[in-house]
């Protein structure tokens, strides 16, 4: 339910919760991407307010349901989010988000087209620890279906070649392997597309989105790929399109995402993302080529991960 004051310059939000006897809450959110601080008017990260209008929709008006993890979701379908990459660099500031393993993880599934949970923890990262087989890694999934295929040269090569195509499409979906993955990819498709100005733009399909952990990843980490090849395709980001099939936020994080809907109000501008220039080939990037500048946030929220 919704109900705008005329007379102000906010949204007053009240979250009722199906099958659950819970205090309502009422949250403030801003009308205009611009706020006022000691210091002056700033403006707010697009990125802050596309996602947590999601959020609140799903909290709003989703339906709770059981599904595989076993952790009851409130869920709504066809949610998008889409940056002007030239405009904004797509990260929330209502929470920290863990930047440098975002692109960790990006660079491993893309760069590097592996499917060994053992290589991404040589980066200290450990966002697949959960689903690593006996084997060191996740089966057939995410990185091993782009080297199995060579679908990231095949782009690299159409983008320099062949810019007008409309065939530029990477997927992840192979439905022939997928009993032998560990975990189905979420974020399995992308479509690319070369403006006439010389701009990369990027769709991505999302089949499954958790609100609290997996998408503040996915936007921002997919947003840094965009970049980095724009870059070695000697082109300028343009948009990115995020598309989530099944946006859901589950029901122990329900709090927690209260909690950074009420930061809203308060959240910063976005920072800049920076490359480092001299790359010229995808394949010769590294973590640490890949910056954020500027990058204020509120504090961490944790929450469980389902698996």
């Amino acid at each position: 339910m919704i109900e705008a004051a005329k007379r102000s310059s906010s949204v007053r939000i009240r979250y009722p919760y199906k099958e659950k006897s819970i205090e309502p809450v009422w949250i403030h959110l801003p009308a205009k991407r611009q706020h006022t601080t000691s210091k002056g008017v700033t403006t707010m990260s697009l990125a802050d307010q596309e996602y947590l209008s999601i959020v609140k929709n799903i909290l709003d008006k989703g339906a709770l349901g059981e599904n595989r993890t076993g952790m009851p979701a409130y869920k709504l379908p066809h949610q998008i989010m889409q940056f002007d990459l030239e405009k904004e660099f797509p990260i929330l500031t209502t929470k920290f988000v863990a930047f440098k393993t975002a692109v960790k993880e990006i660079l491993w599934i893309w760069q590097k087209q592996s499917n060994d949970v053992r290589e991404l923890q040589k980066w200290n990262c450990h966002v697949w620890d959960e689903w690593m087989r006996e084997d060191g890694t996740i089966g057939k999934a995410y990185g091993y279906q782009l080297g199995k295929y060579h679908q990231v040269d095949t782009l690299l090569d159409m983008l320099k070649k062949d810019p007008e195509s409309r065939r530029m499409v990477v997927d992840l979906w192979n439905v022939k392997d997928l009993p032998d993955m560990a975990l189905y990819p979420c974020a399995f498709l992308t479509m690319w597309d070369v403006s006439n100005d010389g701009r990369l733009n990027c769709m991505l399909v999302q089949r499954s989105g958790d609100m609290g952990l997996g998408v503040p990843f996915n936007m921002t980490q997919y947003a840094a790929l965009i970049c980095m090849i724009a870059q070695v395709s000697g082109l300028r980001p343009g948009l990115f399109t995020h598309v989530i099939n099944n946006a859901h936020v589950y029901e122990n994080h329900v709090e927690q995402l209260k909690l950074q809907l009420s930061r809203l109000p308060e959240a910063y501008a976005a920072p800049r993302l920076v490359l480092n220039p001299d790359v010229k080939d995808f394949y010769d990037f590294k973590p640490e080529d890949i910056q954020l500048e500027n990058y204020r946030h509120h504090d961490k929220i944790a929450m469980e991960v389902s698996v």
